[in-house]
This record gives structure tokens, C-alpha cells and sequence, in this order.
């Protein structure tokens, strides 16, 4: 269950590796916004990731400003180099973001071509690779170079199967869909020059345009996606949210929930993990009152260390998790949350 950071070990490419990095739209003032713009938390993690493929570049490729803060962050993590292509409202748009993604591999011919695996990132990375006349995957956990070519490996069928696969071919880039690694990032570092991008759009993405974009409302706390710690709701927590919160909050963790939970209202629809919500990857989930059906489980198999607190000693969530406590979470949870107190205190 526990997933290996991508390129840990292994040989390495000579080529560079190009990484998709997010930006995040901070909550800020407009006049404020471009100097604040940051990489994403799972991006860096993916450049830092990145870097231990190649002997090369690390290069990262961001969609919108990038100033001196961005660039260092993206330079402590491990990038090299830092192009920027400002498309505006239109980079929200997957197929003007694959079309960027194609500039950068035209700029770069790089030894392959890293997105994250979320929604967006996927369909990102199927449409480059179709322009590129490429190779694509998805969901990899591993990525490794043997023979001087990419191999990735993933679950699939919701974890019952690990495969590994080779990718690529002679003068072509791969365009791979990475879950986010949990690796450390490093500090910032000194920035690395920022170089513009100019990107061709394809007639096919100049035909789509925005109309509006607002924002759904969202879970509070941390990013649900990119958190280290992840607690969730299963229908066991009978809607009370704020115990589920007075375990998540002590612990700086992001609060998730089951399908169940999002149909009764119980919490906002972009909490809901599985495989018709987000998947995850934190190093630490804790599900409360979550039985463990298959569409949920599925998309936590980038968990490191699993811990289930179910009334029902026979729910499927005990047969992944590394520690069960078979109890009432209205009970258990209160004596975490003090336990939890007492070591701090």
C-alpha cells in the first residue's frame, strides 16, 4: 500500500525531465496575487520527484506568473530551469494547458513529460501525448529508468493488481500522469531565472472558451488532494462533522469524506475521496465510521499508513488498515483528541 516516491533509485535519463507545476491562486488582493502566486505542494513534490530521474534539467513548467518566490521555491525542490506561459482565464482550459505541455516538450525534448494525476492532469496528459504522437499513463507511483527507458508502476483495479509498464519509444516523449510523491521538499533555494513560453494553440482549443468560472465551495482546512494527513467521514460519524474535526484540526489534517457522507449533506461534495471523488496520497489517513467499500478504497491506495475506527470488526476498511479499532467513534475519537492533548501538553 505504502507507494515509493517517483525516480527514488535507479538509473537516470542525460535528457531532461518536464514537469506541469500548478500554481496556486492565493487569497489575496489583486494587486498582491502574481507576487504571491506559489507551486502547488504536490507540485514541488513532483519536481522533487522528477529530480531524481535525470542527469539533466529539471524543468519546470508553470502557467501564469512566476515571480521570485515561486521560482526559488521551484529551484529548492530541484528545478533547473523555470519557463512560464501566461494563457490567462483560457489555462484553466485542458486542452490549451496540453497545448502548453506540447510547447514546452517542442522547447525542451525532454526524456518525458510529468503532469499530476488528478482529473485535470489526466486529460492534460492524454491529449498532449495524442499530439505528440506519444505514449501515456496514468495513476503511476513509481517511476524508474531501466535500460534507458521509463517504466511506471500502478494499481489497477482498485489496488487488486500492481503492474508495471515500460513507456516510449525511440524519439518520442512519454507523458505520464503521476499520484503526487510523498517525498520531502526542500527549502527554497536561489531562484532560477524565469524564461517565457510562447505557446500554439491548436484550432481545436482556440474553438472553446470560457464563459464564467466560479469558485464551488470547498471543505475548509487544508487541500484535500495534497494533505500529509487526511481524516475522514464514513456514515459511522451519523453527521457529526465536528468530531470529525476535533481530531483533524489538533493534527493540521485535511477532512475527507465517503460518498455516503456528501449524499447526505453531511459535508461539502469536493470532500468526498474515492473513485468518483479525489484521490489521495497522504502519508497518514485516519477513517472514522468508514466501512471500506471499493469505490472509496480505491481512491486511497496512495495512503501510507492506513488507521480505521469502525464499530463493525467485519468492515472491508480493517483488511488494508496497518492499525483497526474496532469501537463506537463517538467514543474512541474523544479519547484520541485527549490523548492527543496529554503528549502535547
Amino acid at each position: 500500500m505504502t507507494e515509493i516516491p517517483a525516480g527514488s533509485v535507479g538509473e537516470t535519463f542525460d535528457a531532461p525531465v518536464l514537469v506541469l507545476v500548478d500554481l496556486e491562486t492565493p487569497r489575496a488582493s489583486a494587486a498582491e496575487a502574481v507576487s504571491l502566486l506559489a507551486p502547488s505542494r504536490a507540485g514541488l513534490a513532483l519536481v522533487a520527484g522528477a529530480a531524481a530521474l535525470t542527469r539533466a534539467d529539471v524543468v519546470a513548467l508553470a502557467l501564469g506568473p512566476v515571480g521570485a518566490d515561486a521560482s526559488a521555491a521551484l529551484a529548492g525542490a530541484g528545478a533547473t530551469r523555470v519557463l512560464a506561459a501566461d494563457l490567462g482565464q483560457a489555462g484553466t482550459q485542458a486542452g490549451v494547458v496540453a497545448d502548453a505541455l506540447v510547447s514546452a516538450v517542442r522547447t525542451v525534448k525532454p526524456a518525458v513529460a510529468l503532469v499530476l494525476s488528478d482529473y485535470h492532469g489526466k486529460e492534460v496528459a492524454a491529449r498532449a501525448a495524442v499530439l505528440l504522437g506519444s505514449a501515456c499513463t496514468a495513476d503511476a507511483s513509481d517511476l524508474r529508468v531501466r535500460e534507458g527507458a521509463l517504466t511506471a508502476s500502478k494499481t489497477v483495479l482498485s489496488g487488486s493488481w500492481s503492474t508495471t509498464l515500460r513507456i516510449g519509444g525511440a524519439g518520442t516523449t512519454p507523458v505520464v500522469a503521476v499520484r503526487a510523491p510523498e517525498v520531502e521538499v526542500p527549502g527554497p533555494a536561489a531562484p532560477v531565472a524565469v524564461e517565457a513560453l510562447d505557446v500554439v494553440l491548436t484550432p481545436e482549443s482556440l474553438a472553446v472558451r470560457v464563459v464564467s468560472r466560479e469558485p464551488a465551495p470547498t471543505a475548509s482546512g487544508p487541500d484535500l488532494a495534497g494533505a500529509r494527513t487526511v481524516v475522514v467521514a464514513g456514515r459511522g460519524v451519523g453527521g457529526d462533522i465536528d468530531l470529525v474535526r476535533s481530531l483533524a484540526d489538533p493534527l493540521g489534517a485535511a477532512v475527507g469524506a465517503t460518498r455516503v457522507v456528501c449524499d447526505e449533506g453531511w459535508l461539502e461534495r469536493s470532500a468526498q475521496v474515492g473513485q468518483t471523488g479525489v484521490s489521495i496520497a497522504p502519508r497518514l489517513y485516519i477513517g472514522l465510521g468508514v466501512s471500506g467499500a471499493i469505490h472509496h478504497t480505491s481512491g486511497i491506495q496512495g495512503a501510507g499508513t492506513v488507521v480505521a475506527v469502525c464499530d463493525d470488526a467485519e468492515a472491508p476498511i480493517f483488511q488494508m488498515a496497518d492499525f483497526g479499532v474496532v469501537g463506537d467513534v463517538t467514543t474512541v475519537v474523544p479519547q484520541l483528541v485527549e490523548e492527543l492533548d496529554r503528549l502535547r501538553a
